[in-house]
């Protein structure tokens, strides 16, 4: 009797045993299929923009709301920019890995010694010109003599316009100038003649005022400089290259559908920025694809000529004093 005990219990503890294992061993799988390990966790990255939320960045916007940026394995998040957060600062703290800057300040931060790269040039025709409201029958450079007119001091607006005077032979004293920031007022009333500003922007923001404008473009005068460029950092790219080409391609994904369908993009827009105005944000977008496809070139792609005529430019206007090797500064690598 107590042999035939003894036999039962210990079948039935070795039942109890495969039964423990077998629910151990299927936990496991549950937690595998469910995707809840670190293989299936999204790759957290911060977009510093190179402004205040609007359509200017629509492509990024389109590859968060279509998916592009998930089905790459990015959760992205896009932070607006501005003076308070300059995006080459924020992107070279090490805090944030993309940014979205002037070409320019690619090659002033490298001067400094900020390890910082373009990897796509976004807008590779400048949306930036000199304006006047029609009235004033101002519409070249040479007109602005003697006049006084709204300069934007520092970053690629200064920059620009000072290779347009100089190409107009026009000497930086012949010009009355003065130092505006954001509001247009003081072109509205008179104050001034000429303004510095963003065709898809301001003159847009003039416009939809019911007043016409004259403009003075840059292209006119043999000055077209890189504006909008997606970069990150050295450090970045060494850590994590493959990181770098997900996000770059899933961007052009976007960038490219938000060029198809600028109405939709815009809209995108309205969720990153509480005060947009949709009108004005898809004249913003319609305005800007032929600045972001010049020539029909490979979407994103950048250019070392360009670079170096950028560069030169900078140097010879005195905003740098050294030119920097070009190869650091670009690399088309991460584009499709």
């Amino acid at each position: 009797m107590w042999k035939m005990s003894r036999k039962a219990m210990l079948v039935l503890l070795s039942s109890l045993m495969l039964l423990i294992t077998a629910c151990g061993s299927g936990s496991g799988e549950t937690i595998k299929a469910d995707g809840q390990g670190d293989s299936g966790e999204l790759k957290k990255v911060v977009l510093r923009l190179k402004w205040i939320h609007q359509a200017q960045f629509a492509g990024f916007y389109t590859a968060v709301e279509k998916g592009y940026y998930k089905d790459a394995g990015l959760d992205v998040e896009i932070r607006p920019g501005g003076s308070d957060f300059p995006s080459v600062q924020m992107v070279a703290s090490g805090s944030e890995e993309f940014g979205v800057t002037g070409a320019d300040q690619i090659i002033i931060a490298r001067e400094k010694g900020v390890p910082v790269k373009a990897v796509s040039t976004i807008y590779r025709k400048t949306p930036f010109v000199m304006f006047a409201l029609k009235e004033s029958g101002i519409s070249t450079m040479e007109d602005l003599v003697g006049q006084k007119v709204g300069i934007k001091l520092g970053g690629n607006e200064e920059l620009t316009f000072r290779a347009m005077e100089k190409s107009a032979g026009i000497e930086t004293s012949q010009i009355e100038e003065m130092p505006i920031k954001y509001d247009l007022s003081p072109l509205l009333t008179g104050q001034v003649k000429a303004w510095p500003g963003y065709v898809i922007n301001e003159v847009l923001a003039v416009q939809e005022q019911g007043k016409e404008v004259n403009i003075i473009d840059p292209n006119d005068y043999g000055i077209n400089f890189y504006a909008d460029t997606l970069f990150t950092t050295e450090s970045v790219i060494e850590k994590d290259p493959e990181l770098v080409k997900s996000f770059v391609q899933a961007s052009m994904k976007g960038w490219d559908y938000a060029l198809k369908n600028p109405e939709e993009a815009a809209e995108f827009g309205l969720k990153y920025g509480d005060k947009l105005d949709l009108e004005h944000e898809v004249a913003m977008m319609k305005a800007s694809i032929p600045l972001l496809e010049p020539e029909k070139l490979p979407l994103g792609s950048t250019e070392e000529e360009a670079w170096g005529t950028l560069q030169k430019s900078l140097v010879e206007l005195g905003f740098v004093k050294k030119e920097q090797d070009l190869k650091s500064l670009f690399t088309n690598e991460y584009l499709e």
